[in-house]
Parts: C-alpha cells; structure tokens; sequence
C-alpha cells in the first residue's frame, strides 16, 4: 500500500477511469470495527458498505476481505479517515490508525492500492445524534450502525472536496 496526497490519489483514479472507472473505499478506524463505505461508480456518493471486526490476531483475514472487496467493487484506492485534533495535529487515536493501516500494508496483500488519510473530526457524533431518535436497542448493532455511517461522511467529505477542486481546476481553465 502507498501513501499519496489526497488530491494525488483522486487524480489516478479518474485517470484509471479512461480505461477501467476506479471507485473508492472509505474507512472508519475504531478499536474494535472498522467501517466502510463505497464510493458509486461515478465518484460522487458515498454509499455504506459493512463493518469489519477487528482484533490483533485477524489482520490477515481483514486483509483478505479488503481483497476480495478490491476486486468486487474495482477499487482504486482506501480514504482512510485519521483523526486530527482541531489544530490539524494528529490526535491520541491516530495511533490506532496508523497501526491498522501499517498491518494491513505488512501482508502484502494489498500492495497495488493506494491510500490517503482524511480528517474525520466529528463524523460518528454527527452520526450518533442522526440515529439517536431510532432508538436502536442493541448496543452492538447502534456502534456498527455508527461505524459504517461514520465511513460515508468521511468519504462524502473527501468526494465532495475533490470533486469541487476538480471543477475549479477546469473552470479555471477555461
């Protein structure tokens, strides 16, 4: 796995787009699950996908499923939601992050993707106060619930983003 700049890897993948549309996976990084979100063929929504488990020990069934999801939805490349403090810093819990990142780089399964790091300041508390009048009874399913709608925002956010300085950049073009 590669690390490149936002803008860097959106540019390859529409590049990709010429020969085969490349789409984008979004992660949510939690202790214990890791949720995920899929970017539509086009680019421009973020649609949820599932939540992965996570504990020490199952890295290279993570791995795997990473894999098996690279191929079923073409992916180009991970939007990795990292959280910076308010002063763009990396916070206390980018270390579980970076970890889950560097594990997943040490396989070697998913040498060919490439990934970026985007702010994901308050993403589950939006989405806890979105799905607290739900009133979801089970624990487990409310922080999976969470997890996976957490990974939309951050892709959502990175997408939008891109999208926009993309137009600018052609706009300003013309």
């Amino acid at each position: 796995m590669r690390l490149l700049k936002a803008e860097e890897l959106f540019r390859k993948v529409l590049d990709a787009g010429s020969k085969k549309q490349g789409r984008l996976l979004g992660l949510d990084v939690g202790s214990k699950y890791v949720g995920l979100a899929v970017s539509d063929p086009q680019n421009k929504i973020a649609l949820p996908l599932s939540v992965l488990g996570r504990t020490k020990t199952n890295i290279n069934l993570m791995a795997d499923d990473f894999k098996t999801l690279v191929k079923k939805y073409s992916l180009k490349g991970l939007i990795v939601g990292y959280p910076f403090n308010l002063q763009g810093q990396s916070s206390p819990d980018a270390i579980q992050v970076s970890l889950l990142v560097g594990e997943l780089s040490k396989t070697g399964k998913l040498d060919d993707l490439c990934y970026t790091y985007w702010d994901e300041n308050f993403t589950s508390k939006c989405v806890e106060a979105l799905l607290n009048p739900l009133k979801l009874n089970a624990p487990v399913e409310t922080k999976t619930m969470t997890d996976k709608f957490a990974a939309v925002c951050i892709l959502q956010g990175y997408l939008d983003n891109m999208n926009r300085a993309m137009r600018s950049t052609d706009d300003c073009k013309e």
